[in-house]
């Protein structure tokens, strides 16, 4: 097996580091708290909350967790069918409170099909009305606070809600978490400022409901010695130097971190040296290519600049200085900022709060490694 995992969680041996951050989760779990748990995508919100789980099992099997993930969703209705499909994959149908689940949906009249693979129950809810939507949430969140055992509930990229279309979602959710006291609630998400709105902005149903924790890149050593490990427990030498490289390239954000060894040890290399990461970087970058190239004729000329721009530069805190501005041929800074923001909502850039200020960079690392190369 690959040890540098980049999707799902294996095991602790496959993850690396996060001991602070697992250790506050659980301590929040134990305390009777909820957190809301931020970070930028692909920063490893996901693995940490299944390790944490995989903690929990060994040390409190007492306690269910149950993951869901609404990034896809797009309306109330879908949330309400991923959080069912959640409880079944926690509780199999053949299990005692699998099937007190099964009776109890079957109460709520879903149209329930099964995978003809797996067997798995396929749940599709046809709510009539806005009351029938608002009763089955409830009623899925009380089946989970009515267990025997304590619920940690996980639902990642929690911002999703605020672009549902039925616009009380949020206060609706707030109104019947609030009174499951058997459920300890993780809020993930990755859009910052809009995570910050709806946990930090008096007024906001959700304010001040969860304890705050923010995941940053893992400590430079500390992912030195794991990727050196794993290496060699493979029996691939290394070299600092090339060690170096790969977290100096991937910033340390973990996604491409994981992504660029996994592809090095894909080659099979007997040592990873400099030579070993510069092939690997410009593979990956050769078969995003086309991918990348498509970008160019979905942007507008002033958007296409500006990305490169601020690629060039790694990452830029002032977009509408003149320096900035000339050096890189920019019209002004009114169309400077116009381009920034565009790009922003489509996730093509992304703004990141230091205590000096607003730094932005092009969201995708290998993107931005690639329009370096490239321009």
């Amino acid at each position: 097996m690959n040890p540098f995992v980049t999707k799902g969680y294996v095991s602790p041996a496959y993850f690396c580091d996060r001991h602070k951050e697992t250790q506050e989760l659980l301590n929040n779990i134990s305390n009777g708290s909820d957190t809301m748990l931020l970070s930028p995508r692909r920063y490893g919100k996901t693995g940490l909350i299944l390790h944490t789980f995989h903690i929990l099992a060994e040390k409190r099997p007492d306690i269910v967790p149950v993951y869901i993930d609404i990034f896809a969703t797009i309306s109330l209705p879908d949330f309400i069918k991923v959080l069912a499909d959640g409880i079944i994959a926690k509780f199999p149908e053949k299990t005692p409170p699998g099937k007190k689940f099964m009776t109890f949906l079957k109460g709520l009249r879903p149209f329930i099909t099964y995978d003809p693979v797996t067997a798995t129950p396929q749940i599709q809810f046809n709510f009539i009305s806005e009351q029938d939507k608002e009763y089955t949430l409830k009623g899925l969140l009380d089946f989970l606070n009515s267990q025997g055992s304590e619920i940690v509930l996980a639902i990642d990229e929690f911002q999703q809600i605020r672009e549902y279309p039925e616009k009380n979602t949020e206060a609706l959710l707030r109104s019947y978490t609030q009174h499951t006291n058997n459920i300890r609630y993780i809020f993930s998400g990755s859009r910052q400022h809009v995570m910050a709105k709806m946990f930090h902005e008096a007024g906001s149903p959700f304010f001040s409901s969860a304890k705050s924790l923010s995941i940053d890149r893992i400590e430079h050593d500390e992912y030195a010695s794991f990727i050196k490990q794993r290496f060699e427990d493979s029996g691939i030498k290394t070299e600092d130097e090339a060690i170096g490289l790969i977290l100096n390239w991937s910033r340390r954000h973990t996604f491409y971190t994981q992504s660029l060894c996994n592809q090095i040890y894909s080659m099979s290399p007997e040592i990873v040296n400099i030579r070993t990461v510069e092939f690997a970087c410009n593979d990956i970058l050769d078969k995003e290519a086309p991918t990348f190239l498509q970008y160019r004729n979905m942007l507008t000329p002033a958007q296409w600049k500006m990305l490169i721009a601020i690629a060039k530069e790694n990452k830029v805190r002032h977009i509408t200085s003149e320096a900035f501005l000339s050096k890189y041929r920019l019209s002004n800074a009114t169309t400077a900022k116009r381009s920034v923001l565009s790009l922003a909502n489509q996730e093509l850039l992304m703004a990141e709060n230091t205590r000096n200020g607003t730094d932005w960079y092009v969201y995708n690392l290998f993107f931005s490694r690639w329009l370096q190369r490239e321009y």
